[in-house]
């Protein structure tokens, strides 16, 4: 499947920078793939945003990589190891190469939280302050190419640690 890489980029960006979280703007950039429309992809990644509900923890941006995998290549009949397997070795790809390009897949760690830092439920006001100082719209793009890559069949994600090199794309 060939994929404009440069307009899942920008749309990503651009629904980031409208206020959607880090997971959602992942997911509604690439949502008519499936058939899901702009809504749809929004409601289903809105709670994986800031860490998975601003918990900080798996970054919204990989979470939206996964959920997209889980769309294109996730098993939907009971007890499919194989099926399964094969979704969980696409995930953990790309997860790697957001690490691989960003150094980790954790939110507080890429935005540099101190340890132990409190927890809000509270989602950060947007302004050109927050835009400023976060990563995390590089984040985002680095997401939707990596997603946009797969798609594409692109052999440039490198396999896991320990893999073979061949790729299930």
């Amino acid at each position: 499947m060939h994929i404009d890489k440069k307009e899942r980029m920008r749309r990503a960006e651009e629904l980031f920078m409208q206020g959607f979280n880090c997971s959602q703007a992942v997911v509604a950039a690439f949502a008519d793939i499936y058939g899901y429309t702009p809504e749809q992809a929004l409601r289903l990644s809105a709670g994986l945003g800031a860490g998975i509900g601003r918990m900080r923890l798996t970054c919204g941006a990989v979470c939206g990589m996964a959920v997209l995998a889980g769309m294109d290549c996730g098993s939907a009949t009971p007890g499919d190891r194989q099926g399964k397997s094969a979704c969980y070795k696409v995930v953990q790809q790309l997860a790697a190469e957001f690490s691989r390009e960003h150094g980790s897949i954790v939110c507080s760690e890429l935005l540099r939280l101190k340890k132990g830092a409190p927890l809000d439920y509270e989602a950060s006001e947007r302004t050109a302050e927050y835009y400023r100082t976060r990563p995390c719209v590089k984040q985002i793009i680095s997401a939707a190419r990596i997603y946009a890559e797969y798609l594409d069949g692109a052999p440039s994600i490198p396999p896991s640690v320990g893999e073979a090199p061949e790729s299930v794309w």
